[in-house]
């Protein structure tokens, strides 16, 4: 028996039950990238020197090596991302605050705006 509530609740998949890979950004790709790594130096390392042991070492040191970089990496974009984000809706919040006013940024000013500064020139 099912309730709706777990109807509408996909299951995640979670790598070695603490990494949940469906639900973290940048977490999938940096274990694909991270597991092609491995095979690539495994499988290459075993092709030029035949040693099993060493070639299995040197899979496993591509995976983190390759997975540590592209998550760290990608998150440093989506950081990088969000303070964009974050910057454009200052400035569409304060487009619209001052928008009309003196202080709009995009207003050019008038002869009325310099003879109300004050300047007799």
């Amino acid at each position: 028996m099912s309730t709706e509530t777990d109807a509408e609740k996909p299951k995640s998949f979670k790598l070695l039950g603490i990494l949940d890979v469906q639900n973290i950004p940048c977490a999938r790709d940096s274990v694909l990238y991270g597991s092609a790594a491995a095979v690539v130096a495994g499988l290459g390392h075993f092709l030029a020197t035949s040693r099993v042991k060493r070639s299995f070492d040197f899979g496993v040191g591509g995976f983190l090596l390759t997975t540590l970089g592209t998550w760290m990496f990608c998150r440093y974009q989506n950081a990088k991302l969000r303070i964009q984000h974050r910057m454009v809706q200052e400035g569409v919040k304060n487009k619209v605050v001052f928008e009309g006013t003196k202080m709009d940024p995009t207003r050019k000013p008038d002869r009325s705006d310099k003879n109300s500064q004050g300047d007799n020139s």
